[in-house]
């Protein structure tokens, strides 16, 4: 039994059913709430009050350390979008593994979060980008041929998209600072956990097929006519021309044109 099965059969009365749906259903209601809001009254600062900053939660705003999950993906029209394509690929990811399974994969990716940003010197804040990136790129390793409509013109599977988030990740690491660098491994924490083993499973037996191919196609190279004296095959003198000695009555031996009648004859023992 797996530790996910494990975790299934301990949590599953505490798991929280159409969490991406709950998780949507609040951020679409603070989206609304900011277009709703005069500009006077000041949009920012109704967002700030729900951003993850350490600083702030040892001060007591505690509510912070789930507030920030709620966050909307930015202020204008697109994020409508970017909070329905969440809806859809996290009831997607609960529909394959089941509830418990997908709760746990989005609580882990926001207690890796939470454990970056205290453990930042800068406190640097912290919002929910990275465990909605987590989602998208299981949900695009689950599903690779699913067509998304850029735009709602543009149709592009979604595996292309995950790629480029990969690369962009892959270049934060690298080139980006340690703050951005811990972000990025506490957004795929949970995907390493979750699809490693299938990973590493199908790099092994992608390799095992490439030995084997590799074995059948120098198999199939193999030379038909090799001398017995010098070991010239055709590979070697495509013209030339391989006799079988008749008087060789040991076994069954080629000859090249230069060893066929200059060779030591093989004959059974009387």
């Amino acid at each position: 039994m797996s530790w996910q099965d494990r975790l299934e059969r301990r949590f599953r009365r505490l798991a929280i059913p159409n969490l991406a749906g709950f998780l949507a259903g609040f951020q679409g209601a603070l989206w609304l709430l900011i277009q709703l809001m005069p500009r006077r009254v000041g949009q920012d600062s109704i967002l700030e009050a729900f951003v993850l900053i350490p600083d702030k939660v040892r001060d007591g705003e505690v509510w912070r350390l789930v507030t920030f999950v709620f966050l909307p993906p930015g202020n204008g029209l697109l994020a409508i979008f970017y909070i329905y394509l969440f809806w859809l690929m996290g009831t997607a990811l609960e529909g394959y593994w089941g509830t418990v399974r997908c709760n746990f994969y989005v609580l882990i990716s926001v207690l890796a979060t939470i454990a970056v940003a205290f453990l930042l010197p800068d406190g640097r804040p912290a919002t929910n980008m990275f465990i909605g990136s987590s989602v998208f790129l299981a949900f695009a390793y689950l599903f690779p041929n699913f067509t998304l409509s850029i735009y709602f013109i543009l149709p592009i599977r979604i595996k292309w998209l995950a790629l480029l988030t990969w690369l962009g990740y892959g270049f934060v690491l690298i080139e980006g600072d340690w703050p951005s660098r811990a972000y990025v491994l506490a957004s795929i924490c949970n995907f390493l956990l979750f699809f490693g083993g299938d990973i590493l499973g199908r790099m092994r037996y992608g390799k095992h097929a490439m030995e084997t191919a590799f074995h059948k196609v120098t198999e199939g190279h193999k030379p038909f006519h090799t001398c017995a004296i010098c070991g010239l095959t055709e590979h070697d003198a495509p013209l030339e021309d391989f006799r079988i000695c008749s008087r060789c009555d040991a076994g069954i031996f080629e000859y090249c044109s230069q060893h066929l009648k200059n060779h030591e004859h093989r004959v059974k023992e009387s």
